[in-house]
C-alpha cells in the first residue's frame, strides 16, 4: 500500500477503490433492494440479556439467518455490533469441544471453558452485557443457512447458456459469485439492524475473524455507516483469503487487503493478528496505515494489536482487545479493562431458526439457478434504465456503464508520455518502408512487437496514423509474398502511415506464431471443484482479453505522443470487439474507428480458460454497452446484423446520430472501411 501523500490524492484514490470494489462484488449499481419481510421469533431470556432466533429475505425468497441479542434494562437507543462468523466448523452453531480447550485454559488463550468452547456465543454474550444489540449472522451455507453450499465449486450442470448457477463462466460473465452474495448479505444485515426502533444508526460496529474478518473490511469499505470495524487476523499483507467467499474477480487487481481496510478511514480501525499470515501485521501494513490515518488528522483510529503467541484465533485475549476498542470508540462507557465472564451457552435448538413454525426454505440446484436468474433479471432491468434519452441521461449511463468499463478494463490512456521505442530503423519493401519495433510502457513494464509501414512518398508531416489490429497479429498486413496485403497498400499509397502490433499471446509473443488458444489459469494442488473458481485468477490478474486492450491503448499513446494530425483504429476479421473496448477508453484522441463485431457476445463464452473471457463483459450491455461508450465518435460498425439499440439511442442522445456507420452485407468489405476512413 503506497500511501498518497495528500488528502485529495487520497480520496480521489479511494473513490476509484471503492468503485472497483463495488464492482468486483457485482454492487454496481447496488440491486435493487427488496422488503427484508423479517421473521423474529423464539426468544430465550438470559436474565441480563435476550437472544432471539431471525431470518429475513436479502433477495426475494433468499434467506439471511441468525440471532439477535438484546441487553436488557437498557434505555433509549443503543450502539449496535454486526458479527460475521468466519470459516469456523457448524459457523453460529460452533462448538470446539471440552478436549480442545484445555490447552487454552493452560496458556491463558481463554478464561473459561464455556467460552473457550464457543467463542463465537461468548463475543456476543459480552457485547450485550456492555449494552450493544448484537446481531450474529450466518455466512452462506453454514448453520441455518442451507439454500447453498458454502464451496459447491465449478459444475458442467450450472455451466449453461441459461439457467446456469454460480462458478460458471455465465455467472461470473455477469459478475455473480458467492462472495458478492455474502457481502450484500451483509448490506442488508447492515438495513434490517440500522431499522430497529431501539438501535442508535450512530454508533453500528461491525467485528469478525478470519473470513468473518474479510467481511468486516469489505463491509465497511463499501458502506459508510458503520462507525467502527474490528476484523480480527485477517488484514495483512500476505494470503489475502483462501476461500471463493473471500475472493472476487478484479478485487484485488492493483491492490490488497491493507489498501481495502484503509478504505475505512477515517473511522477507527482496530485488528488483531496471530501466529498465521498477519503476524507481521506491526512492520508490513500497519505503519502504511499509521502514516495514512495521521496525514488524515486521526493517527490514534487505527490500531492493531499483534498477538503472535497464539494461533489463528478469535480467543478470550484478542476479544478483550476488541472490546476495549468498541467501549472506547463506540462510547459505551464501561470501566478498563472490560473483564468477559462466564456464560451459559445457548444450545443448537435454542439458536436454529427453523422449526415446525418455520420451516426450512427451497435448497438445491433448482433453487441456485432459480435465485441466479432472478438477480439477471434485475440487473438487466437496471441496465435497460440506464439507456440514455437525452443528455442528462447519457451522463449517468457514462457514470455506470462507464464506470465500470473503467474498472474492468482498468486503464485509460496514461496523461503523460510514458511510451518509447527500442529499435525503429527503416528497410526498404519494395515500393514501401518497414520499421520493426518494440513499443515499452515505461509505467506499466509492458511491451509489444510492432511494425510500421510508410509509403516512399509519406510526408512525415502532417502525420496521419492507421493502427491495424487483427487475431493473427501484425503478420495479418503482409501477403505469402511478404509485401503488405491490398487495403494496406491503399491506405500507404493515401500517405497514411499504417501500425501493426502483436498483442498479447499474438506472434513474437508465441513459441510457433500462433495466437494462444487457451489463457492460463492459476494451478493449484487440489481437484476440489472450488479449487477452480475464476476469483482465484481473475481477482488477481488481468484477462488476456483486457491485457490486449491495455496493448491496442499503448498503441494509441505512442502515436498520440508523437502530436499527430490524426489516429484511425481498424479491427476487423475478429479484433473488433478488443477495438470496441480500447476506443471506448481512448478517448478523443482517435478520430475515426473501424469494428467489425462479427456478432461477438461475452454471454456465448462458456469456458474461463477461452482467451476473450472476460469477467463482468456480459453485466453492463455486453459488447454493445463498450460500443455505446465510444460516443460521439465516428465509427464504422460492421457484424451486428443490425444496429444495436443502445449504441443507438447513446449517439442520438450525444447529438451525433450520424457519427456511427453500420455496415452490413455488400456494404461491409474491407474495400468500404478503405474508402470511408479515406473520406475527407
Amino acid at each position: 500500500f503506497a500511501v498518497p501523500a495528500t488528502p485529495d490524492a487520497w480520496s480521489k484514490r479511494a473513490a476509484e477503490l471503492r468503485r472497483q470494489l463495488q464492482v468486483a462484488e457485482g454492487l454496481w449499481p447496488m440491486p435493487t433492494k427488496t422488503p427484508s419481510n423479517a421473521v423474529v421469533h423464539g426468544p430465550v431470556d438470559r436474565k441480563e440479556y435476550t437472544v432471539e432466533k431471525v431470518f429475513f429475505e436479502s433477495f426475494p425468497g433468499h434467506f439471511v439467518t441468525g440471532n439477535l441479542y438484546r441487553p436488557k434494562g437498557r434505555e433509549g437507543k443503543l450502539p449496535a455490533v454486526l458479527c460475521p462468523h468466519g470459516h469456523w466448523a457448524d459457523g453460529r452453531f460452533y462448538d470446539r469441544g471440552a478436549k480442545e480447550v484445555r490447552w487454552d485454559l493452560f496458556n491463558g488463550a481463554e478464561r473459561f471453558e464455556m467460552a473457550g468452547r464457543f467463542p463465537l456465543q461468548s463475543r456476543c454474550v459480552q457485547l450485550a452485557r456492555m449494552g450493544c444489540v448484537v446481531f450474529h449472522y450466518d455466512m452462506i451455507g453454514y448453520a441455518d443457512s442451507i439454500q447453498l453450499a458454502h464451496r459447491a465449486g465449478v459444475r458442467d450442470k450450472m455451466n449453461k447458456l441459461k439457467n446456469w448457477g454460480y462458478f460458471s463462466p455465465q455467472a461470473e460473465a455477469r459478475l455473480q459469485h458467492q462472495m458478492g452474495l455474502q457481502t450484500y448479505n451483509s448490506v442488508r444485515a447492515l438495513d434490517w439492524i440500522s431499522t430497529l426502533p431501539y438501535v442508535d444508526g450512530k454508533r453500528i460496529a461491525v467485528t469478525g475473524a478470519s473470513g468473518g474478518g474479510t467481511q468486516t473490511f469489505i463491509l465497511c469499505a463499501l458502506d459508510p455507516r458503520p462507525a467502527v470495524a474490528f476484523p480480527a487476523v485477517m488484514v495483512s499483507t500476505a494470503m489475502q483469503g483462501g476461500c471463493p467467499c473471500e475472493n472476487a474477480s478484479f478485487l484485488r487487481v492493483g491492490t490488497g487487503n491493507i489498501e481495502l481496510a484503509a478504505l475505512i478511514a477515517p473511522r477507527p480501525l482496530g485488528m488483531t493478528a496471530a501466529d498465521d499470515w498477519t503476524k507481521e501485521i506491526a512492520t508490513k501494513g500497519l505503519p502504511e496505515l499509521k502514516q495514512l490515518y495521521k496525514m488524515l488528522g486521526v493517527e490514534d483510529l487505527v490500531m492493531a494489536k499483534p498477538l503472535v503467541q497464539f494461533p489463528h484465533n478469535y480467543n478470550y485475549v484478542s476479544r478483550g482487545a476488541m472490546y476495549h476498542w468498541l467501549n472506547k470508540h463506540l462510547k459505551l462507557g464501561f470501566e478498563e479493562p472490560v473483564v468477559a465472564e462466564d456464560f451459559q451457552p445457548l444450545s443448537v435448538a435454542e439458536m436454529t431458526v427453523w422449526d415446525k413454525d418455520h420451516p426450512k426454505p427451497p435448497s438445491g440446484d433448482d433453487y441456485e439457478r432459480s435465485l441466479l436468474a432472478w438477480i439477471t433479471a434485475d440487473s438487466y432491468k437496471q441496465m435497460a434504465e440506464l439507456v440514455p434519452r437525452d443528455a442528462k441521461s447519457l451522463e449517468k449511463f457514462r457514470e455506470v456503464v462507464g464506470g465500470a468499463i473503467d474498472t474492468i478494463i482498468g486503464r485509460r490512456l496514461p496523461e503523460k508520455v510514458t511510451m518509447q521505442i527500442v529499435g525503429g530503423k527503416e528497410e526498404e519493401l519494395g515500393n514501401y518502408r518497414l520499421s520493426r519495433l518494440l513499443i515499452q510502457n515505461k509505467v506499466e513494464k509492458e511491451e509489444l512487437p510492432a511494425v510500421m509501414l510508410k509509403g516512399k512518398k509519406t510526408s512525415d508531416d502532417p502525420k496521419k496514423f492507421v493502427i491495424w489490429i487483427d487475431p493473427q497479429g501484425k503478420a495479418a498486413l503482409f501477403d505469402e509474398a511478404g509485401q503488405p496485403i491490398a487495403p494496406v497498400r491503399k491506405l500507404l499509397d493515401a500517405g497514411r502511415t499504417v501500425l501493426g502490433v502483436d498483442l498479447y499471446g499474438q506472434g513474437e509473443f508465441t513459441k510457433d506464431g500462433k495466437p494462444i488458444a487457451k489463457a492460463r489459469l492459476n494451478k493449484y494442488p487440489s481437484d476440489d471443484p472450488w479449487i477452480k473458481y475464476a476469483g482465484f485468477t481473475f481477482g488477481y490478474n488481468h484477462s488476456v482479453f483486457v491485457k490486449r486492450v491495455h496493448d491496442i491503448m499503448s498503441a494509441v499513446a505512442l502515436l498520440r505522443d508523437m502530436k499527430p494530425a490524426q489516429i484511425d483504429l481498424v479491427g476487423l476479421a475478429g479484433a473488433g470487439h478488443w477495438v470496441a473496448a480500447a476506443r471506448a477508453q481512448a478517448g478523443p484522441i482517435v478520430n475515426r474507428t473501424v469494428i467489425d463485431t462479427s456478432g461477438f457476445r461475452f454471454a456465448k463464452i462458456d469456458s474461463f480458460d477461452h482467451p476473450d473471457f472476460l469477467p463482468g463483459g456480459a453485466k453492463y450491455l455486453d459488447l454493445p454497452g463498450m460500443l455505446a461508450l465510444c460516443a460521439p465518435a465516428k465509427i464504422w460498425l460492421a457484424g451486428e446484423g443490425a444496429y444495436p439499440e443502445v449504441v443507438k439511442a447513446t449517439y442520438k442522445a450525444a447529438g451525433e446520430a450520424e457519427a456511427m456507420t453500420v455496415a452490413d452485407g455488400e456494404k461491409a468489405t474491407v474495400d468500404h472501411v478503405v474508402k470511408w476512413l479515406l473520406a475527407e
